[in-house]
């Protein structure tokens, strides 16, 4: 029970795993697709950038960081 056998068996297992071609299930991946699409846009825009940030405290603070010292 050598390498040769060990090796063997893992150039088997990969020969397996590059040919496999699995059955795709087109209608699952349209219903996949659509929901997801769908809960896009169902979101509006906003939510994605909140206006409620403020960043102006942290202009102070880190100001001295990138003044220009020519």
């Amino acid at each position: 029970m050598g390498r040769g056998r060990q090796k063997a068996k893992a150039t088997r297992q990969a020969r397996e795993m590059k040919y496999f071609s699995p059955e795709t299930d087109y209608s699952a991946l349209e219903r996949e697709l659509s929901n997801a699409k769908s809960s896009y846009s169902s979101k509006s825009s906003s939510s994605y950038y909140d206006d409620d940030d403020d960043y102006s405290e942290y202009v102070d603070k880190y100001a001295d960081d990138y003044s220009d010292e020519s």
